[in-house]
């Protein structure tokens, strides 16, 4: 019995995928393993984004497959399964990402205006992914996780500051000086950039 996706016809597709969840909530390692190396490399990346190194992000991975499994009974499909396993990934970061830290590096509010919209230009436009990454690795955790799931996951404040258990003054806070310690990054590393007017 095969499992991983061939075709490009979506009725065909979820039917592979029906085959692939009754596999695995059965326990067969099989369709557990044909899950992890179908989904693997768009959640790794995920996980890339909120870790300080590769090392962290194997980590995050392995606990997040484990809740993945672990949740599998609960999924409904009331939506793509690609879409939970990402919900139920994320989640798990945050939880290992809150469990390490305790409490999420929180500098005190710039009582001053910000200088950026909440929509502005981001400080890494025209450069690849695997150097925006890198970059925002760099950042402190409490930064990196905010700057994540607004930018890229797009969560308001008002939810960010409910996952993370911080007030919405806190979590724009972090946004802003995210992208403040993004364009000094990119300054720093990409000088012809900032010579082109870019960031």
């Amino acid at each position: 019995m095969g499992f991983v996706h061939q075709s490009e016809n979506p009725q065909i597709c979820r039917l592979l995928e029906n085959e692939l969840l009754h596999g695995c909530l059965k326990g067969d390692p099989r369709a557990q393993k044909a899950l992890y190396d179908e989904y693997k490399t768009p959640l790794f990346r995920m996980c890339l984004r909120y870790s300080k190194d590769k090392m962290e992000s194997e980590d995050f991975l392995q606990e997040g497959f484990i809740r993945i499994f672990s949740d599998l009974p609960h999924f409904r499909a009331q939506g793509p399964l690609g879409a939970w396993l990402y919900r139920v990934m994320l989640n798990s970061i945050l939880q290992q990402v809150r469990k390490k830290e305790r409490k999420l590096a929180v500098l005190p509010l710039d009582p001053s205006p910000y200088l950026y919209p909440d929509h502005a230009a981001d400080p890494f436009l025209g450069l690849d992914a695997q150097t925006v990454t890198g970059m925002i690795q760099q950042l402190p955790a409490g930064y990196r996780v905010v700057f994540n799931l607004f930018v890229i996951e797009g969560f308001s404040h008002q939810e960010i500051a409910e996952l993370l258990r911080i007030s919405e003054s806190t979590s724009k806070s972090q946004l802003f000086k995210a992208r403040a310690a993004l364009r000094k990054l990119a300054r720093v590393y990409y000088p012809e950039l900032a010579e082109g007017g870019k960031i």
